[in-house]
């Protein structure tokens, strides 16, 4: 019979289906046998206890999260912990050591002396940013969120030590900087690192990481984990990607840098400015005033900063000699103002209890409030190394109070506390600035431990970012990111012109 014919196609089939029935009764009788060693009831199966193993294997077997990626974001809230702190105990040496060089000095001499000793410390946090790493200059927040958008570099080998080094010039010159911006960009590179070393693959681990160790830098700062939790998911909502594995990892390095900034400075608040008394329902009203001025404040702030950033690029044109002359007559102005007028330098933050304290009159504080609001902008402008947090925190407590006086004069039925007003304004510029009110918040209510305060807090937070929104502001970090995008494209395309003409 041939292959072709229909006979022997039937015939096949009738083979095949033989085969197969033989095949499924032999299936039926192994498996009926096994039914019949099934038990009746429970009570007669064999009761095997699991061990801890066991239950620890079943737990990681339904959790998807990956544990390596945890424990390597504990290991980065450590790293940046230690470095935060690490940081703030050098900068406070180098500004105890420069002050007690100058007060062993006659009078003349304790003036050149404080102008050069700055001068010189701040052209080196100049010369170490132009020389190994631009990237370090200014705050880093923008670089980090950059390089969470895959859009800037992250040379961590030159930016932790460049940055450490380089803040230790400025800020110890007495430069009108924060210890933040620097710590939530040495916080985000080593958690680049951390994932080099142990390397790690993948997109969402390297984001996590960079992500973990930007919150756990804020933490590291101002003993906020909270903030430093919210700072991720509110400021950098555009670049943080949402997932349960990098809100888990951002938790847990937030807590390990927390923890290690307690060992070394203790539980207590940063800030110590007691425990004030709550706003009366009746007196809101002028908290919502308050927040409408700083939401003017924060867009006029912001547009400051772009335009004398612009003046100084301007200026130095890129040269290093330009860049060092620059800092020298910054360092060196700062310096002097350290003698004179102290409450003009630094961060700011020493400057907030003396202000609740009502330390300083009405004309005093708004003196030291326009001077502060100079030395900050030409400070953070000039492309120093350095944050923007606690100058502004320190502005809007300066602000605040006058503000608060001058409702109290206004007022005198309402028996208002400045310390109130101090209080809702301290966060008040960041918010309007950087448009993240929520973190602002929280940020403030962690330093200062009046948690009682939160009602005109929101309203004046919520006041500000909305008057700055409605006014057209644009957010300083997210503005600052594009600016340095727009240049580094413009440097790619100057770049590429010129290997095409030498090739030409």
């Amino acid at each position: 019979m041939r292959r072709e014919s229909p006979g022997y196609c039937i015939a096949t089939f009738k083979h095949q289906k033989s085969v197969l029935n033989g095949i499924l009764l032999r299936w039926s009788l192994i498996h009926q046998t096994d039914m019949d060693n099934i038990p009746s009831s429970t009570e007669q199966l064999p009761v095997i206890p699991l061990r801890r193993t066991d239950y620890l294997r079943l737990l990681l077997r339904k959790d998807k999260t990956p544990v390596a990626i945890l424990i390597l974001a504990a290991l980065v809230g450590i790293l940046a912990g230690l470095a935060g702190v690490a940081f703030d105990k050098a900068i406070s040496a180098v500004q105890h050591y420069r002050l007690h060089a100058i007060e062993a000095l006659p009078s003349v001499f304790s003036v050149l002396a404080s102008i050069g000793i700055s001068a010189l410390l701040a052209m080196w946090g100049f010369w170490l940013v132009k020389r190994f790493a631009p990237e370090a200059g200014g705050s880093g927040i923008p670089e980090i969120e950059g390089a969470m958008e895959e859009l800037r570099p992250v040379r961590w080998w030159r930016v932790v030590p460049v940055k450490f080094l380089g803040g230790m010039g400025t800020l110890g010159a007495g430069m009108v900087l924060g210890r933040e911006g620097p710590t939530v960009q040495m916080g985000g590179n080593l958690g680049r690192m951390v994932l080099d070393i142990f390397r790690m693959k993948g997109n969402e681990a390297r984001h996590t990481l960079l992500a973990t160790g930007a919150a756990a830098g804020l933490t590291a700062a101002f003993n906020a984990p909270l903030a430093g939790i919210l700072f991720i998911l509110e400021e950098m909502r555009l670049q943080f990607r949402y997932s349960l594995i990098s809100i888990k990892a951002v938790f847990i390095g937030v807590i390990m840098a927390c923890i290690i900034f307690r060992i070394f400075n203790g539980e207590g608040a940063v800030l110590n400015v007691g425990r004030l008394t709550n706003a009366p329902l009746n007196t809101l009203w002028l908290y919502l005033v308050a927040g409408i001025i700083f939401g003017i404040l924060g867009v006029i702030f912001n547009q400051l900063i772009f335009t004398l950033q612009d003046i100084f690029a301007r200026l130095h044109g890129g040269e290093m000699k330009n860049i060092l002359l620059m800092g020298a007559i910054i360092g060196g102005s700062c310096g002097l103002l350290t003698l004179c007028f102290p409450a003009m330098t630094g961060g700011g933050l020493a400057l907030i209890p003396q202000a609740f304290s009502g330390h300083y009159g009405y004309a005093m504080l708004l003196t030291i409030f326009l001077l502060r609001m100079a030395t900050t902008l030409i400070s953070f402008c000039s492309g120093a190394p350095g944050g923007i947090f606690a100058p502004m925190l320190s502005l809007g407590t300066l602000l605040g109070t006058v503000l608060g006086m001058t409702a109290a004069a206004f007022f005198p039925q309402y028996h208002l506390q400045t310390g109130t007003f101090a209080i809702a304004g301290m966060g008040a510029l960041f918010a309007a600035s950087v448009r993240a009110p929520l973190t602002g918040i929280v940020l403030v209510l962690e330093m200062t431990d009046n948690y009682q305060l939160i009602l005109p807090m929101i309203i004046t937070y919520l006041g500000a970012t909305l008057v700055a929104q409605f006014l057209g502001g644009k957010p300083i970090y997210s503005t600052l990111l594009a600016r340095t995008l727009a240049r580094q494209s413009a440097d790619n395309a100057q770049a590429s012109a010129q290997t095409a003409k030498q090739s030409a």
